[in-house]
This record gives C-alpha cells, structure tokens and sequence, in this order.
C-alpha cells in the first residue's frame, strides 16, 4: 500500500515511569508530520496521548481527536486539535477512529490501548479491514505480548498468517517502511471448521 494519509495511534493517557516512552511518543509524532500523515487518535491532553498530538501540532501536521462527551466534561479533551469530534459512546470512539484512519499504531499504554488495538486486529482477523498494525515497542514494553502472540498460534488459536501480518518493533525508519509495503490480505480465521473458537 502507499504511505497511509492517516494513522490512529493508541497509547497510554499517562507517560509512564521512563522518559524513552514520552521521549519516543514525540519523536513518533514530529516524524508523521513531517511525512505529511495526519494523526488520529483519543482527542485527549494528557500523558503520551497529549505528546504525540502536541509533537504533530509543532510540526505542522493536522490532529483528530475523538472523544466521548463523558471525558471532554472531565476536561482532559485536548484544546489546541485541528479537529475534535465529539462521541457519545466509547463504541462510538472506536469506530470513527477506524473510519478516519488506514494504519493503527500502539504505542506504550495500559488496558485502553489493548482493549482499542485489539479490536483492530479482530477486525482484520475477521477480514473487516485490510490496513496494517504495528507496535512501536519502546523499551521492550511489548516484550511479553509479542511472545504471548507467538504462544498462540503455537496452541492453535491464531494462524501463522495472522500473526505474521502484525509488526512488532522500536525502529521508525523500518515501521514507515513496512507499512508502505505492506500488503494486506484475508486470511480466513478459522482454524477447525469443525470446532470453531471465538
């Protein structure tokens, strides 16, 4: 695929406890606007959601946010975005990140980042989607996943193929440039017709 115009990244609404994390959110974001990629992401100020879309702004790169309502009342909503829409529902969030977006990226964060990532590679898995995913693993923060990805597919649980379509990895050069080259494809996810797994 050529260079995608959008990317939604995930990553945590703290910074961490290391530096690398933020240190690595800005410079993640700095290089998307200087390749011209427009960044969609959860619209808020804080923690390395707030660097990455402030690292976009400085470098004159276009920002989504999308947030609920209930959050933009807790004031965490970023003020400064070239866009921010406004959702009702977390499952609304969701989906008009997927809508505005042809690459998702995570970055280090907690249950939110998972829970918003994971949705993605379902939905690929399902063959709803066809754009690339990628962790940025800043510090070997996905260290373990990476691993328990690889245990599934030992068990049975996802095919080689499926795994195979994700990057995992702390080198931006290489990720902008798998992406470019990525190639999607469906492959089906069931395994055993005859026992089928959620």
């Amino acid at each position: 695929m050529p260079q995608p115009t959008a990317i939604c990244v995930y990553c945590g609404s703290s910074s961490g406890r290391q530096p690398e994390y933020a240190e690595q959110a800005r410079a993640f974001g700095s290089e998307m606007a200087r390749r011209g990629i427009a960044l969609v992401y959860g619209g808020g100020k804080v923690g390395l959601m707030g660097v990455v879309a402030d690292a976009v702004l400085a470098g004159g790169g276009k920002v989504i946010g999308v947030i609920p309502r209930q959050l933009v009342e807790l004031e965490v909503a970023h003020p400064g975005l070239s866009e921010l829409v406004v959702v009702e529902t977390m499952h609304q969030r969701k989906t008009r990140m997927y809508e505005l977006s042809d690459a998702f990226v995570a970055l280090p964060g907690g249950f939110g980042t998972m829970d918003e990532m994971f949705e993605m590679l379902t939905w690929a898995q399902l063959g709803l989607h066809r754009y690339p995913c990628a962790f940025l693993d800043v510090r070997s923060y996905y260290r373990d996943l990476r691993a328990m990805m690889d245990h599934m597919v030992d068990e049975g649980f996802v095919r080689p193929e499926q795994r195979s379509s994700l990057w995992f990895g702390d080198n931006m050069a290489d990720l902008f440039g798998w992406m470019q080259s990525y190639e999607g494809s469906y492959v089906p996810k069931w395994i055993d017709t005859h026992s089928v797994d959620a």
